[in-house]
């Protein structure tokens, strides 16, 4: 039989009937094969939306080990993190913070009259004479009285001693032995000829000292943080800190090294790598009693007990200050005092200093170095003197807008001389009310990590103005992984130059539960234990600011000049 095709062709019947199966079976195949499509396409999804509702991501490795963790359960990333204010036995934290915290008295009032009172107490000039010479000691007896008039029967008072001319701009600080029962002796070394005075000042009593360490020690609450996490289009902020008290999903940024950590609440429809920039602010919060935020008035702050001494003559006496002639090394450091002002210029009693206060001399200096600085706004002094007052250095691709947000990190060069000079801050704990960019961050341990060194490099850091409103083991294990930081970079390249510019004394206006120089004062003594036997350099901003007598947080012109000084000639 015959039959037409679609095209109207004749073709055998049985032709057309195997070709309708052939086009039958072919339809099935396609069914098939879209039915099977379909399911595939379901299943993926399904795992897609499954690994989305689990919140699954990959963890990011860089500066910072980040991870994504639900409250009261482990980060799948970050294993063994400890706690913040938890420590390991072998970490050399706590033997640390028991070192300082044994020379801290734990007594604690509720009646303002057990104070010890600036008024009150009396000073003594132990070893009076009509007639003093050059390099005699002066001996000065402080018996500490309360508001009541009693005697105290313990020690821990902070004080602060320095003898000042101003007729030749000269000044110098003085020892101070705690007796631990009330009394005080304190050793001042006449330096210099001419008509001396005496302040011995109670910037805190043992009561604020015990308060202020207890506090302190207690918690994360005195300070909040925010953070901003962004996106294209938009934006969101959320509380940040060393520990969150939250039943909110939490991004934890952590250094598994080092066990430094910081968190921050998720924000929802943000990923933890979102987290942009931070600021912070003094909380609504105290852990103190009322009759001990009292103390820390600042009409109770920095008050004169030496009122009744009167000045002092000292005479050359045919003697003449000893010159020391060694130039001021790294690897050694010396007790207060450990030097004075004369004319303004600081002078080393152990050692000698070059003044680098001319420009060619500075430039000479530096010429093909690196120079890195480290740390918060005091040593961020240096630069900009450099670029701003004295111009040996110019900044490179920073436009005023950018010069407003002083967190940036800012560089500065001489092309001429082959000059490059960096400022970068160290990150948490940093303190700004004013939001800054976190992107460009790391721990100070990091920052020293990548740099190469050589016998061209000099870093100079800092750190604790903004360690001082957070628990003592915070400070003490950065300052232990920069400890650490720097024995590597040592291994690497042992000529590069590393100096440790010590935290000044600061404006006695502020809130001192958080900023208070006692916390400063316990800072500097912790620095010295930790950084022990290592080849650094040491600039004791602290003894060179009391002299000075200048409790402002950036040091005028001045002081600034004789930190450089100080620097550089411990790094030639």
């Amino acid at each position: 039989m015959w039959s037409s095709n679609h095209e109207g062709r004749m073709i055998p019947a049985s032709m057309n009937s195997k070709r309708n199966e052939q086009e039958t079976t072919y339809l099935r195949n396609m069914k098939l094969s879209l039915k099977s499509f379909m399911i595939v396409a379901a299943v993926t999804a399904i795992i897609f939306l499954g690994f989305s509702l689990k919140k699954v991501q990959v963890p990011k490795i860089n500066m910072l080990q980040l991870c994504n963790y639900q409250p009261q359960k482990d980060c799948s990333v970050t294993q063994s993190i400890p706690a913040p204010m938890e420590t390991d036995e072998n970490d050399g934290i706590e033997d640390v913070f028991n070192k300082i915290d044994t020379l801290i008295p734990k007594v604690t009032i509720d009646d303002m009259q057990k104070a010890t009172s600036a008024e009150e107490t009396k000073v003594t000039v132990v070893n009076r004479k009509d007639d003093y010479c050059v390099e005699d000691p002066l001996l000065v007896r402080v018996d500490a009285y309360d508001y009541s008039g009693a005697p105290k029967t313990y020690g821990g008072d902070y004080l602060r001693a320095r003898i000042y001319s101003p007729a030749t701009n000269s000044s110098a600080s003085g020892s101070i032995q705690d007796y631990n029962n009330g009394t005080y002796l304190v050793k001042f070394t006449l330096f210099w000829e001419g008509t001396v005075n005496i302040s011995i000042v109670l910037m805190h009593p043992s009561e604020a000292v015990s308060a202020l360490w207890r506090g302190r020690n207690q918690g994360f609450d005195n300070i909040k943080y925010t953070g901003n996490f962004t996106s294209a289009t938009s934006y969101a902020n959320s509380e940040c800190g060393f520990y969150l008290d939250t039943q909110q999903e939490v991004c934890a940024y952590i250094d598994k090294r080092d066990k430094e950590a910081f968190f921050c609440a998720k924000p929802k429809n943000y990923p933890c790598e979102a987290l942009t920039h931070m600021n912070s602010v003094n909380r609504d919060h105290s852990y103190l009693t009322e009759v001990e935020q009292l103390l820390l008035n600042r009409s109770n702050i920095g008050l004169e007990v030496s009122k009744p001494l009167k000045p002092i003559k000292v005479a050359s006496c045919g003697r003449k200050q000893k010159e020391p002639t060694d130039k001021c090394r790294a690897g050694s450091y010396y007790p207060i005092p450990s030097g004075y002002f004369s004319y303004n210029v600081w002078k080393p009693i152990h050692c000698k200093m070059t003044q680098f206060n001319d420009n060619d001399k500075l430039k000479d200096f530096l010429k093909g170095k690196k120079l890195f600085l480290m740390g918060d706004s005091t040593v961020r002094q240096y630069i900009r003197h450099f670029a701003e007052n004295i111009k040996i250095v110019d900044y490179f691709n920073h436009t005023e807008d950018e010069m407003q947000s002083w967190q940036k990190t800012l560089l500065a060069i001489n092309l001429e001389k082959f000059i490059y000079v960096q400022w970068k801050k160290h990150t948490f704990p940093f303190v700004s009310k004013t939001f800054y960019s976190i992107k460009e961050d790391a721990y100070m341990a990091r920052q020293i990590d990548q740099i190469g060194g050589g016998e061209n490099t000099i870093i100079i850091l800092t750190l604790g103005q903004h360690f001082r409103p957070f628990p003592f083991r915070t400070f003490i294990r950065s300052a232990i992984n920069v400890r650490r930081a720097i024995e590597r970079l040592f291994i690497r390249s042992p000529r590069t130059r590393v100096i440790i510019k010590e935290e000044n004394a600061r404006d006695m206006d502020i809130d001192m539960e958080r900023f208070s120089d006692f916390h400063g004062h316990v800072q500097y003594l912790a620095l010295r234990e930790i950084f022990q036997g290592l080849n650094v350099g040491f600039v004791d901003g602290l003894d060179m600011s009391i002299a000075y007598a200048c409790n402002v947080i950036h040091p005028p012109l001045k002081v600034l000049e004789n930190l450089i000084s100080m620097s550089f000639t411990q790094a030639s």
